[in-house]
């Protein structure tokens, strides 16, 4: 019911994914980011307890494919889940298990991981994967643009209603955490929601670390 792109800058050391799927709310159950550590993402008949301690592991120093087999072991139902995990060096794997729903599909590319279940066919990570890498610019367009090749590609077998992009960067809050929750064209619409914060986002961060010299809000009252 799901499909997911994680990505790493290794000019910005920026990490992040963009997923989207037909149930409600996929971001908040299924996309964990840590600043400076890595991406992990759990999907299919999801458990989200294993996206906090996938990010626990990266930070002790597991590879991507440890940190895949510890969740394993921590969860007796794992051959259930979709899993996938990308450190701060762009260095990724993924897991399917044996009951991972309808015909599903995963790929690892230069920095970048890509997978997806109840898809239209097994090309979809691999269009996500292909887009991602041919892709520049701010890491949350090329998710984004990854993430519309992988629709393009023909996506769910059904339609999707949800879509999120997470974000980190140097601050330890993400600095991109756009989410559409229900919507009738919710990756089109996370692409609006984008558009509108991009031009903010440095503004946010900059009010955080040094308000000083941060610009006006721009506000009625705000003077």
């Amino acid at each position: 019911m799901t499909f997911s792109v994680a990505g790493f800058c290794p000019d910005t050391g920026m990490l992040g994914c963009a997923i989207t799927s037909s149930s409600i709310c996929v971001t908040s159950r299924c996309a964990f980011v840590g600043s400076g550590t890595g991406v992990a993402l759990t999907q299919n008949v999801t458990n989200p307890d294993l996206g906090p301690l996938g990010l626990k592991l990266l930070s002790e120093g597991l590879s991507p494919e440890q940190v895949l087999e510890a969740l394993g072991e921590a969860d007796s139902d794992v051959r259930w889940r979709q899993l996938g995990v990308l450190n701060n060096k762009g260095e990724g794997a993924t897991f399917s298990g044996e009951k991972a729903l309808g015909l599903h599909a995963t790929a690892v590319g230069q920095n970048c991981i890509a997978m997806g279940n109840l898809l239209q066919n097994e090309q979809v990570p691999a269009a996500m994967v292909k887009a991602f890498e041919n892709s520049t610019g701010h890491l949350a367009e090329r998710l984004l643009r990854a993430l519309e090749a992988g629709l393009a590609a023909g996506g769910e077998m059904g339609p999707v209603h949800s879509a999120g992009i997470l974000m980190c960067a140097e601050p330890q809050w993400p600095v991109v955490d756009l989410r559409v929750d229900w919507h009738i064209d919710p990756i089109n619409e996370l692409r609006m929601v984008w558009h509108n914060y991009q031009p903010q986002m440095q503004a946010y961060i900059t009010r955080a670390q040094d308000p000083d010299n941060a610009e006006s809000y721009g506000v009625p009252g705000d003077e």
